[in-house]
């Protein structure tokens, strides 16, 4: 007859296997939920102004949480007034910049190049979680690492190297850097950052803390006129952000993170480039090239290698 203790650690180890195998599921559905917010990013342009827009999303997204998981958010306002300095560091960082400067670099750049230039931050979290944390990838990892990258160099470059020589930022595409940069930070911050709060729980708080950062320039957005009136088609856009690019990407990516390590999560992004391919094939009838399926396949080997244990 097996002991309590013996039934504990077997039921741990069961959570821990289901969690695995969650985790890895998701690190293939979690790219097209964030994929879904650069293609809305580049066609809702003309919706609702850029900060307006992250501004509405991220308070759909606190409300439903509310809403949905009441007992878990509401309940745990004290823990949250306590980390409010941290969750309003995280809210600036992965709804402000995250959020509004997407949609205000898609006013002159491509959704292609959005997914493009986000497909780096795998690296700088990859760095930061080692220099600052001391996380640590094998060699069959670290060559998963540097095939996905350069998977990624060959969809930038469409198969021509020299072409990288030649490329031309323009300003749409700095608003983009920022906000790799500002998501590389946050995801570090929200692996190793210490709290008290459930994972939903401090996302939710997260949101708000956003929304609460992003209030005052909404209020400007306004006052300069560059926001649109509400519609139905902005609300549909809002409403669709809210359950899948913001619930449904970022607690999937966390759920990642906390079970695979920062590094390792952060491979996602590298998927982005070829969800992003593969939408404008199919809903915007654009045409595959070889590269396409060149890079695809180098990242998706590379992501396999880098969760090989």
């Amino acid at each position: 007859m097996s002991s309590p203790a013996n039934s504990t650690a077997l039921t741990r180890e069961k959570t821990a296997q289901h969690d695995q195998l969650t985790a890895r599921i998701l690190l293939f559905i979690t790219p097209l939920l964030f994929s879904s917010n650069m293609i809305i990013a580049r066609a809702a342009i003309d919706l609702v102004g850029p900060v307006s827009l992250a501004f509405y999303r991220w308070s759909i997204t606190a409300l439903l949480l509310a809403l949905f998981f009441r007992l878990s958010f509401v309940g745990s306002w004290r823990q949250a007034m306590a980390e409010w300095r941290e969750l309003l560091v995280l809210g600036t960082l992965g709804m402000g910049v995250c959020g509004a400067f997407v949609y205000l670099g898609a006013h002159t750049t491509t959704a292609t190049n959005i997914g493009l230039i986000y497909s780096a931050a795998p690296v700088l979290i990859i760095a930061l979680a080692h220099f600052f944390h001391n996380e640590r990838l094998n060699r069959l990892q670290h060559c998963g690492v540097i095939l996905s990258l350069f998977g990624v160099l060959v969809l930038i470059s469409h198969g021509q190297p020299q072409r990288l020589l030649g490329l031309n930022l323009v300003r749409g595409d700095i608003w983009i850097i920022c906000a790799t940069i500002s998501w590389a930070i946050y995801s570090i911050r929200l692996r190793y950052r210490p709290t008290r709060l459930n994972p939903t729980a401090r996302f939710g708080w997260t949101a708000v803390a956003g929304v609460l950062v992003m209030l005052p320039f909404v209020l400007f957005e306004q006052q300069i006129g560059t926001s649109h009136p509400l519609t139905i088609a902005t609300a549909e856009v809002v409403l669709f952000l809210a359950l899948f690019a913001s619930i449904g990407a970022y607690l999937g990516y966390g759920l990642v993170q906390r079970t695979m390590g920062a590094g390792r999560a952060g491979l996602i992004l590298y998927l982005a480039p070829i969800y992003n391919a593969g939408i404008a094939w199919w809903i915007l009838d654009e045409k595959l090239s070889m590269f396409h399926i060149y890079g695809a396949a180098l990242v998706l080997f590379g992501v396999f290698l880098a969760n090989r244990k």
